[in-house]
């Protein structure tokens, strides 16, 4: 998916989405309530990407950069923390089945990311044949890593994706400014709900 990458907080009937280096996507403030309101009664931390779909379901990156087109969506791929347990160190099969579960009476703009099994060669050819942005290969049975150099994700960009000119240009200014490398909003995340709630770690 070709979006902004986010953390969905949801606690008390309230949703915030929290960028990479932890600050609140103040523009997406509506897509946080419906995402609140799809997910109810629910305590969780999950990890996905901001999009825009067109009317054939390709992601349009600059439609979601000037606000423009479809209402964004939020595609969920990986649950960090459910109803009181971390779910940070267990296998990502079995974090990918609890956000299976937690998403199942849920309606847009929250999608589940479903995954393939293998066969990486073939998907990321007919990704390229899509002309969408690539695929991200994870190891199957490992636990959610913040830290960038440790990662077991590895994204395989579509070295020909028409919508990629000038984005590193773009963006440049905002990496270099992040206070760490690597992915730690999650951590600043889910402290800040343990702080709200000492119990909402207990169970494991």
């Amino acid at each position: 998916m070709d979006g902004f990458r986010a953390l969905a907080v949801i606690e008390h009937g309230r949703a915030q989405l929290l960028s990479r280096n932890g600050h609140a996507f103040a523009s997406f403030t509506e897509l946080g309530k419906q995402i609140a309101a799809a997910l109810p009664n629910a305590r969780a931390v999950i990890d996905g990407e901001i999009c825009s779909l067109d009317r054939r379901g390709k992601p349009q990156f600059k439609n979601l950069m000037f606000h423009r087109g479809n209402p964004p969506c939020f595609f969920a791929f990986d649950l960090l923390m459910c109803d009181g347990k971390d779910l940070r160190t267990e296998r990502l099969l079995d974090r990918k089945q609890e956000l299976r579960r937690l998403l199942a009476r849920a309606c847009a703009p929250l999608k589940y990311t479903e995954y393939i099994d293998g066969c990486g060669t073939a998907l990321f050819q007919r990704v390229c044949e899509l002309d969408l942005e690539g695929i991200v290969a994870k190891q199957k049975h490992s636990p959610y890593v913040t830290d960038r150099e440790a990662s077991t994700w590895f994204k395989i960009r579509n070295p020909h994706y028409s919508q990629w000119a000038g984005r590193e240009k773009l963006f440049e200014r905002d990496r270099h400014s992040e206070p760490v490398a690597g992915w730690h909003a999650c951590a600043i995340a889910c402290a800040e709900l343990e702080h709200l709630n000492p119990l909402l770690f207990a169970a494991r």
